[in-house]
């Protein structure tokens, strides 16, 4: 698969699970350093503390391991078939209530078998984030995995 194949692909890589789709995940991009972008608007049905509107922290840890998957993806400038060998979520305080959560992932290192990531959730300001990620995924050896239905 081509550069221009996955780039094409990648909102579809947001959100085609089940679980991403029904968490309403949002491919937001690539920033000029090809670090992956995406979204989740607020909604009620999301929120962990019905007391205090914070989202529940399930989610942020579903959010950054997904984008570092995307990031590795777009590490290898293909589609192939990865699974989380490793993830660290720091949280640093609780996402504001009411606002939509955004994250970003870089893979700052890719082996033949193992990409290595730095994800970060947050509303506004990458600099002030809610959690921060470390992970690593393994990778399949398989060259020629095809996109995903």
């Amino acid at each position: 698969m081509t550069n221009a194949n996955l780039l094409s692909i990648l909102p579809q890589l947001a959100s085609a699970a089940a679980h991403t789709h029904a968490l309403g995940f949002l491919y937001e991009g690539l920033t000029d350093d090809k670090a992956v972008r995406m979204r989740v608007p607020y909604r009620a049905d999301l929120v962990g503390d019905p007391d205090s509107g914070v989202l529940a922290g399930g989610l942020v840890t579903a959010l950054l391991d997904h984008i570092g998957g995307m990031a590795v993806w777009v590490a290898m400038d293909a589609f192939r078939p990865i699974a989380t060998l490793d993830l660290r979520v720091d949280y640093m305080r609780a996402a504001a209530p009411g606002r939509d959560l955004l994250a970003q992932a870089r893979c700052y290192r890719l082996t033949p078998s193992i990409g290595f990531v730095r994800a970060w959730a947050f509303e506004d300001d990458p600099s002030d984030p809610v959690a921060a990620a470390q992970a690593a995924y393994i990778v399949s050896g398989e060259k020629n995995a095809g996109s995903p239905s």
